[in-house]
């Protein structure tokens, strides 16, 4: 832990311990805004994607609960993240400055910020329209659709596709034990955690539209 911390450190992207769950005034921030694209996907191919994952009232359920244990965890939570990417070569070069071939500590706060935001929604999330296209629109920014548009970033022109579903697993693998740092039950921490693996894949699916050759998604 102490290595992915270091990292994170040297991207100058730490955040200070016991900070206050993210504001929603933040930069690039759209859930909601009538500004997003509709969704190519509908209502009906959501339903269909939630059963075919198994994903039920049940997880709903535990990722309610698992936002008010992770609300004031959010910037820890980050520093881990953050850590880990900085550590893996193959991921950072998404974040860097391809002038200077550094990474973009610009880039890298102003993503964190709504990263913070995404913890909280994938938590509560409403799996209504405004969320669709607000899923579709995150898609379109890890794509050469919109990558670096909305920060004004230099970076490479697109996060390649296989990383998408790929981060599935170092997300919900280190965001165990902070479900387990309030007091829930054994059976809770694996309840909400197998929800986030859910929720976190079923988003990696919707954000890889813009990837997919029409007609194939």
């Amino acid at each position: 832990m102490l290595k992915l911390l270091l990292a994170a450190t040297s991207l100058g992207v730490v955040a200070d311990a016991g900070a206050a769950p993210p504001r929603r005034d933040v930069p690039g921030y759209a859930l909601g805004q009538a500004t997003l694209a509709r969704a190519p996907y509908s209502m009906a191919d959501l339903t269909a994607l939630q059963k075919s994952m198994l994903f039920g009232a049940d997880d709903v359920a535990a990722l309610r609960q698992s936002k008010a244990i992770l609300a004031d965890q959010t910037e820890a939570i980050l520093d881990v993240w953050y850590g880990f990417v900085a550590s893996t070569p193959e991921l950072v070069v998404f974040f860097g400055d391809t002038r200077s071939g550094q990474p973009d500590a610009n880039y890298l706060g102003a993503v964190r910020k709504r990263f913070a935001l995404w913890i909280l929604d994938t938590a509560d999330a409403t799996y209504d329209q405004a969320w669709l296209d607000w899923q579709y629109e995150i898609g379109l920014r890890h794509n050469r659709l919109k990558k670096n548009k909305t920060d004004g970033a230099h970076g490479p022109a697109q996060v390649d596709f296989r990383y998408l579903p790929a981060l599935t697993i170092p997300i919900t693998t280190t965001l165990k034990p902070f479900l387990a740092k309030k007091g829930a039950s054994v059976a809770d921490v694996e309840r909400m955690h197998a929800a986030w693996v859910k929720a976190v894949l079923m988003q990696a699916i919707l954000w890889s539209h813009p990837y997919i050759k029409d007609g194939e998604f």
